[in-house]
């Protein structure tokens, strides 16, 4: 996988509380994050083409500034806000990058997040937990960061415009599957697909 995808895995790990190794990868790529989830409170043991990590009860607050390489990605900052909506805590993530990066805070507050932006800045207060819900990928990493959150949302979550997934992340609900999440492909009638998540 590429930096974008083995951290987006790393993270779904985490927030599972899985114990996942991903294979064929480069830590020095993924050092900020690998960081990150330590200070949250993830286990990450790295190996030289290997990152293991395992997932914690508590999950701790913790503010992120994205950055250009090698400064913390702006591409896995939608699924680290995800992970920190149910952290103990409040965190805040400025991103510094893009403008348009925080499209997904309503579809993930659909979910029951408490997230509010104001400018570059997200105020993430952390909840118990998250709820399933009909939800829309606005973009790429923001999709990827709604099946995340689907992942440990109680109940059903279907995820529309996929398309956007699917543009970044090559068999993205089949290696999901292949670690234990209950994940569809549903084809509606005007053929357009949605990613059915149930926990």
């Amino acid at each position: 996988p590429d930096r974008i995808e083995a951290g987006t895995f790393l993270v779904a790990a985490a927030i599972t509380k899985g114990d996942v190794v991903l294979e064929d990868v480069s830590p020095e790529h993924l050092e900020l994050a690998i960081n990150k989830l330590r200070s949250i409170g993830a286990i990450v043991k790295v190996g030289n083409d290997e990152i293991r990590v395992i997932g914690r009860d508590v999950i701790r607050p913790a503010d992120i500034a994205t950055l250009p390489y090698p400064g913390f990605p702006t591409d896995l900052q939608t699924q680290f806000m995800t992970i920190l909506a149910i952290a103990e805590g409040t965190s805040i993530i400025t991103e510094n990058i893009f403008e348009n990066r925080f499209m997904f805070v309503a579809e993930l507050n659909r979910m029951g997040s408490d997230i509010k932006t104001e400018g570059r800045h997200a105020i993430i207060r952390g909840v118990s937990g998250l709820s399933g819900a009909p939800v829309n990928a606005p973009d790429l990493r923001g999709g990827a960061a709604l099946v995340v959150a689907a992942l440990v949302a109680e109940g059903v979550t279907e995820i529309a415009d996929i398309y956007h997934i699917d543009r970044g992340y090559h068999n993205f609900e089949q290696k999901l599957r292949a670690v234990g999440a209950s994940i569809e492909r549903v084809s509606d009638t005007d053929r357009s697909n949605r990613l059915k998540i149930v926990r």
